[in-house]
């Protein structure tokens, strides 16, 4: 399937999640005050949860008011779908502004994955919007408490594309260190950063999608992040590096980050993630890979908290660009050219207790076996 041609004309669209109390409201209404935040659409789940009173300039219907700030606001309950194509209709009949870009927060106690699932799967959504980035809040005082007695803390990190560190005045540099050591251990390829009342240039959030809208092109190489994963460039043979790492309370940004450590209490969900790229040097039969991701998905769903790759097909001279959150696989994408002279598959993965060994090895049979049975250079039609 060849990469859309209107990439720059499909709606960006960026989930903001945390935990309860981790200052969602706040970065959102920081974001809305920003100038270049104008364009914006957002939906929330209820406006009492949010003070955008002082912001109010009048309501357009039941559900959906304009402020000050240009910036639409839609309260969505309950029906994420009905709420982005009623708001895409009001854009279209001239209703509303034409935005340009959408913010979905969810709620504290919120898996990201359905919304993500929603984004990746509908077909008027993934028509008219594009997912660019997932942000995820944690709180800079009780980060590390949630993220080890809440498990929807964990993922909420862990799927993350950027992570901020909010009420990090009211933390200690110690406590700040460790819980950053951590989330970069959780989600190496998230760029985390500490806020204070929500401040945060919103370009440091935004366009972490495969589409840059500053270049109109593809950035496969700031997309997929692989060399956050560590070095993975030994050649000869496919490989992958397991590169999961946890921290206990005292534990700095600088530490060795290889290895579980077991000692630590069981309530630190995190310690069941791991995160880690797979490096395959030979080209994969796309027949291959469908039924792995078959497979893996149907039996291992929802281990596989995130999935991104660049796939090097046997028969085909351009790369293909995959995405997944847990069972759900977004449609492929060939893309125009390789992003460098490496021609490499690579596959980045963020697991739920489900290691690199067991994903490498199926994947490497069961390309083998494709190998045997079409020849090095069969693929099949994606």
């Amino acid at each position: 399937m060849a990469i859309r041609e209107e990439q720059n004309e499909r709606i960006a669209a960026t989930v903001i999640t945390g935990f309860l109390g981790s200052g969602k409201t706040t970065l959102l209404n920081a974001l809305l005050s920003h100038p270049t935040m104008s364009n914006t659409a957002v939906l929330i789940n209820e406006f009492g949860e949010i003070g955008l009173d002082h912001l109010l300039v009048r309501e357009i219907s039941e559900d959906v008011v304009l402020l000050n700030s240009g910036c639409i606001c839609c309260s969505v309950r309950g029906d994420l779908i009905s709420g982005l194509r009623d708001m895409f209709l009001k854009r279209v009949r001239g209703e509303v502004s034409a935005f340009d870009r959408v913010i979905i927060e969810t709620t504290g106690l919120a898996d990201p994955a359905p919304i993500l699932h929603t984004l990746m799967t509908d077909p008027l959504l993934t028509n008219k919007f594009r997912l660019d980035s997932v942000v995820s809040t944690v709180d800079g005082v009780y980060g590390n408490s949630q993220l080890d007695d809440h498990a929807e803390s964990v993922k909420q990190a862990a799927v993350a594309d950027r992570i901020l560190i909010t009420k990090a005045d009211l933390a200690t540099e110690s406590g700040l260190k460790a819980l950053e050591a951590r989330l970069h251990s959780l989600n190496p390829a998230a760029p985390v950063y500490r806020v204070h009342m929500g401040e945060i240039d919103p370009e440091k959030l935004f366009n972490a999608g495969l589409y840059n809208p500053n270049t109109k092109s593809l950035d496969v190489q700031k997309w997929l992040r692989e060399e956050a994963y560590g070095d993975d460039n030994a050649a000869g043979h496919d490989h992958g590096h397991d590169h999961n790492h946890t921290h206990d309370d005292h534990s700095s940004e600088h530490a060795p980050r290889h290895g579980h450590n077991h000692s630590h209490d069981v309530n630190r969900h995190d310690d069941h993630i791991s995160s880690f790229c797979l490096t395959f040097d030979e080209p994969l039969h796309w027949d291959a890979f469908v039924t792995w991701a078959e497979i893996f998905t149907q039996m291992r769903g929802e281990n596989l908290l995130r999935i991104k790759g660049v796939l090097n097909i046997a028969g085909e001279d351009k790369p293909v660009a995959i995405h997944a959150v847990q069972h759900i696989f977004h449609a492929p994408a060939t893309l125009p050219d390789w992003p460098s002279d490496d021609h490499r598959s690579k596959l980045v993965f963020i697991t739920r207790d489900l290691g690199p060994d067991v994903i490498r090895q199926s994947l490497l049979q069961l390309n083998a076996a494709s190998t045997e049975t079409n020849g090095p250079g069969h693929t099949s039609s994606k």
